[in-house]
């Protein structure tokens, strides 16, 4: 069984690695959500998968790390695409949730990335 949350996030880029002239080249901005997917057997005697306040637990502080910030100055992310930033909470959080499946990003209602690990 699977269960998810949903966390939304402001925060600015600019992709370092697109052609002269590309729009994404300059700074811009995003209300990006990030869906965190885990995956498990429900634990009989409390009937879930995990505490969803163990799941915010883990990533609260990487959202307050992240909100109104500039991805380009965040370590670790390099060119802030939604690719590059599903790898970097995957990263993140895998430590903590070993049981993350899945981690979606979205930087428009109709653009994003799926990341299921390695």
């Amino acid at each position: 069984m699977r269960i998810y949350k949903e966390f939304k996030f402001d925060a600015a880029h600019r992709l370092t690695q697109v052609d002269e002239g590309h729009k994404c080249g300059n700074l811009h901005g995003h209300t990006f959500v990030l869906e965190v997917h885990l995956e498990g057997d429900v634990d009989p005697s409390r009937g879930w998968i995990l505490d969803f306040n163990v799941l915010c637990d883990a990533v609260n502080p990487i959202m307050d790390q992240l909100d109104h910030s500039v991805l380009n100055d965040m370590e670790g992310i390099g060119n802030p695409t939604s690719e590059n930033l599903s790898v970097w909470f995957w990263d993140k959080l895998k430590p903590q949730l070993p049981q993350l499946a899945q981690i979606v990003i979205k930087e428009s209602p109709t653009s994003g990335c799926i990341y299921c690990g390695d």
